[in-house]
């Protein structure tokens, strides 16, 4: 029966257990970890996608090593060199522009430091990738309240009117509100309520924005039944 040193005679077993398997598992951690954040903060790169992304990383960046020590030719890093433009193609389709606004960059960003994070596991330099998700968690953390406490943080907000007004006159005038306020309606639904007309759309701003939206709104007698409710926060 053929043991692990006869398939391998150049690595012990220590060896192997002290270096790649220490690495790969350090890496899925600190790529949970940040994945965790943001997966609690219910966006589209969660739990997984950065461990997988962390742990993915780590291997190609230990594969690049050990490939080109085995056979003794080749670059060293040559393969590890092509996680930067992989992860450029996968920060891109998580970023979404849609009548003039732009969502999904803080996102993007993540998983091109997370790869980095990988990598850094992968060629063995733990305290700088510990260092590293320390300081990205805290910066998508703290900061991430500290927008909020300063009102810098954009969110949707979703807005329902009911009026007796008819269709095209309730749009026309919430549309001219909005203009003033330099804001587009999204996402517009339009249905009948016990014969008044229900308008529900949504607005992409700050918390004090809205303050301000709903105010004027609620200027117009016909649109005093105004209810709103929060969205996600846009990055």
């Amino acid at each position: 029966m053929k043991t692990l040193a006869s398939i391998l005679p150049h690595i012990s077993l220590a060896e192997l257990l002290s270096k790649t398997m220490v690495r790969l598992t350090l890496a899925a951690v600190l790529g949970g970890i940040i994945g965790l954040e943001r997966a609690l903060k219910r966006r589209p790169a969660g739990l997984r996608t950065n461990m997988f992304i962390c742990f993915g990383s780590a291997m190609f960046t230990i594969l690049s090593n050990e490939l080109a020590s085995e056979w003794g030719i080749g670059d060293h890093t040559r393969i590890a060199a092509q996680i930067i433009p992989g992860i450029g193609f996968i920060g891109a389709g998580s970023i979404l522009h849609a009548k003039g606004s732009v969502s999904g960059l803080t996102t993007a960003a993540t998983i091109f430091v997370v790869a980095s994070i990988g990598m850094a596991c992968g060629g063995g330099q733990y305290l700088l990738a510990i260092f590293a998700t320390m300081l990205i968690y805290l910066a998508l953390h703290v900061l991430g309240i500290l927008e909020r406490r300063f009102n810098l943080k954009p969110l949707m907000m979703n807005y329902m009117i009911v009026s007796d007004k008819s269709a095209d006159d309730l749009v026309t005038e919430v549309n001219s509100i909005l203009e003033e306020q330099g804001k587009e309606m999204q996402g517009m639904r339009l249905s009948r309520t016990n014969g008044k007309e229900r308008l529900v759309f949504s607005v992409d701003g700050t918390r004090s924005e809205h303050e301000e939206l709903s105010g004027k709104l609620r200027q117009s007698d016909d649109l005093r039944n105004l209810e709103t409710t929060e969205g996600i926060e846009t990055e």
